[in-house]
């Protein structure tokens, strides 16, 4: 039966101030990050941005690379951009870095009044956080401890620099360096990148210290800071502390042992110049994007190594991409329990639930197909060797921004490709989080079956 009104009765609306934007998370933060980018390509190609005009696909590779903190450059950062146009991009760096953290919560705040259920496991997921009330706290948290240590990382770098450069310049330069060290982002002023410093134990000591506190994950820090004692520590900050110990522990020994004889690389150092510049090489390649050493004149093993570092990544939480160190971990645990025939793989003590095991295994395939696709697409549209496109591709889709001498030599299509894979490397992990927090029932089930595997 219908329901008539009155011709007179206007139709009820519901006030402005009570409308929520309808938007689910993914797309909500991948739009936001989509307008930074547009934002930088636009600012870096104003005239006086750069020392010489460059074209609208170099400015939007750059803004790409410098919001999704990887550190790939067609341009030289140091020689091809003003002091505007390097400032923009340490300002794009840090957005991309300490956005992605926050972002998640001041955008569900900020689509509505309340957050519901389903955008609580969302952000939960995403930041590895079992309480919704500390949400926004943990927000504030991650700004503040950003700041803080990226000003002792600008104090100490400014001081020791002024020596040689004067304070000025050593206060823009430590400046430069520090917001993109800390947030994994790999962009130098010169086009060795920090080759001049292999042997500095001072700035391999900070520069690192900076890159590996930001790709460690916030949650990891917060977490030592209320319980400060090991015993008591989460299960995921142990894994990830001890994972990240003793993935730079053998990846140093392994590049020291292999470069130790090659003329190019440490055969020209003395005994502690080649500690330094192994160490500065074996933790690099979480997504920081430096390099002391020239990346092409490593022997294939260590190449390989590096491989393999880029796409497992740095911590959940973090400035860094990648597959995560815990996703590995998950997955390696979950392995060597399957080949025991132990159907319950456990880290520190604690079981690892079915649940979290199939969203490591959803993440890692999905990003080694991505990163298989573009290695695919490169190989039919650049001339150039194979083992090369497969380090700019994995380099990329980890954020990464190692390479070894193919991002200026890109075809206009190589780029393209390249861009693709840094957008989807730095939001990709978070994005499938939120994806995988949205559980959907199912309303028909169907028999088992054995289906053979092997």
């Amino acid at each position: 039966m219908k329901r008539w009104l009155p011709a007179n009765r206007p139709l009820e609306r519901k006030p402005k101030g009570a409308r929520k934007i309808q938007a689910a998370p993914p797309l909500i933060l991948s739009l936001s990050f989509l307008s930074f980018i547009v934002l930088g390509t636009q600012l870096l190609k104003l005239p006086f941005a750069t020392t010489a005009p460059i074209t609208w696909t170099q400015s939007l590779f750059t803004a790409t690379s410098a919001v999704t903190v990887t550190g790939l450059a067609v341009v030289d950062t140091g020689t091809g951009f003003t002091l505007f146009g390097q400032t923009v991009i340490a300002g794009l760096i840090q957005f991309g870095g300490l956005g992605l953290m926050t972002f998640a919560v001041v955008t569900l705040v900020a689509v509505g009044s309340k957050i519901s259920f389903l955008q609580q496991s969302a952000v939960k997921e995403a930041f590895n956080e079992t309480d919704t009330s500390s949400l926004v706290s943990t927000a504030k948290a991650v700004i503040l401890f950003a700041l803080v240590t990226e000003a002792a990382g600008m104090l100490i770098l400014t001081c020791y620099w002024q020596a040689e450069s004067g304070w000025s310049t050593a206060a823009y330069e430590a400046f430069f360096y520090t917001i993109s060290a800390f947030n994994n982002a790999g962009f130098a002023l010169q086009p060795d990148s920090l080759s001049r410093y292999v042997s500095d134990p001072v700035v391999n000591i900070t520069i690192t210290a900076l890159f590996i506190t930001g790709g460690l994950g916030f949650s990891v820090w917060i977490d030592l800071v209320k319980k400060r004692s090991w015993q008591t520590l989460t299960p995921y900050s142990k894994t990830m502390i001890a994972g990240t110990v003793i993935i730079n522990v053998v990846a140093l020994l392994l590049i020291y042992v292999i470069e130790y004889d090659n003329p190019d690389t440490l055969g020209k150092l003395d005994a502690a110049g080649k500690w330094w510049a192994s160490w500065f090489q074996a933790v690099t390649p979480r997504t920081a994007g430096f390099n002391t050493l020239d990346i092409a004149a490593l022997e294939d093993g260590s190449v390989t190594l590096m491989l393999l570092l880029m796409f497992i990544g740095g911590g959940s939480m973090s400035t860094a991409s990648g597959i995560k160190v815990v996703t590995f971990v998950v997955l390696l645990t979950a392995t060597y329990n399957f080949l025991r025939r132990d159907h319950a793989p456990t880290l520190f003590q604690r079981t690892i639930r079915t649940e979290t095991v199939s969203k490591a295994l959803a993440l890692t395939v999905i990003s080694g197909g991505v990163t298989w696709v573009a290695i695919f697409l490169l190989t039919i549209t650049e001339d150039a060797p194979f083992l090369d496109i497969v380090f700019e591709a994995v380099s990329a889709m980890g954020t990464v921004g190692l390479s070894r001498g193919l991002t200026g030599s890109l075809s206009a299509a190589g780029e393209g490709i390249i861009i693709v894979l840094m957008f989807l490397g730095r939001l990709g992990p978070l994005t499938l989080a939120y994806l995988l927090a949205s559980p959907r029932q199912r309303h028909v089930r169907y028999p088992d079956s054995r289906i053979s595997i092997g």
